[in-house]
């Protein structure tokens, strides 16, 4: 999902700017929730140094390929959240993706607003989802296939939802723009095909063991109901 050099450049950026500092505050409120319903500040920083390391491994580790406007990338954010919570797996999306700019891309920090924004936001999306589709009484543990699926594709839309306008704002509606926009689009969903999947193996694997998933380090919803 990283916005390719030159995609929205001069003038233009002053934009991103914008949406990153919204994306920021809804991250600084999920972290608050977090704090205040699931563990406290010391819980929140444990799992967000994990979500750091992670996010990081995930940008660098896992295929990923450019198509069209954008690179196609294994993020697992509803994996994140389900694991860590929204507040965690907000600060470790930003400061995965920074620390991959300043280790290994520097060519993709002008863009970094863009893209802190295209994972942060859909984030927020999935949170408030879950709250919808999820009984307060169902673990984590304990979540359908079709919730995965639904947190999934949320998730993966609203990243090629924000691809799509980065593009269309800096490049316009032509012909080459929108096969290019189509492209990425269509090769970002098969990413809801493995997702849901491995959300439900880390579930399971964390309802097999939960001497060990059950500490400060994961998401206190994981096996208790809300």
């Amino acid at each position: 999902m990283h916005i390719e050099p030159g995609v929205v450049d001069g003038a233009k950026l002053a934009l991103s700017y914008a949406t990153a500092a919204g994306a920021a505050g809804l991250g600084l409120k999920m972290a608050a929730e977090n704090i205040k319903t699931d563990g406290g500040l010391s819980s929140l920083a444990l799992r967000s140094v994990a979500t750091t390391a992670l996010v990081f491994c995930f940008f660098e580790m896992l295929p990923h390929f450019p198509v069209g406007v954008s690179e196609v990338h294994f993020i697992l954010g509803s994996t994140l959240f389900l694991l860590f919570g929204a507040g965690a797996a907000s600060i470790g999306l930003a400061a995965g993706l920074l620390l991959q700019g300043l280790l290994f891309a520097p060519f993709d920090l002008p863009q970094y607003g863009m893209n802190v924004t295209t994972l942060l936001v859909p984030l927020w999306a999935v949170s408030a989802l879950a709250k919808r589709i999820i009984a307060p009484r169902t673990a984590y543990v304990d979540l359908s296939y079709a919730q995965a699926l639904a947190l999934s594709t949320a998730y993966q839309c609203g990243v090629v939802a924000w691809v799509a306008f980065w593009a269309f704002y800096g490049q316009g509606f032509g012909a080459e723009n929108l096969a290019s926009v189509g492209a990425f689009g269509a090769a970002y969903m098969t990413v809801v095909i493995i997702e849901p999947l491995a959300d439900l193996a880390v579930l399971a694997s964390a309802k097999a063991m939960p001497s060990l998933t059950q500490s400060p380090m994961f998401n206190n919803r994981l096996h208790t109901a809300g």
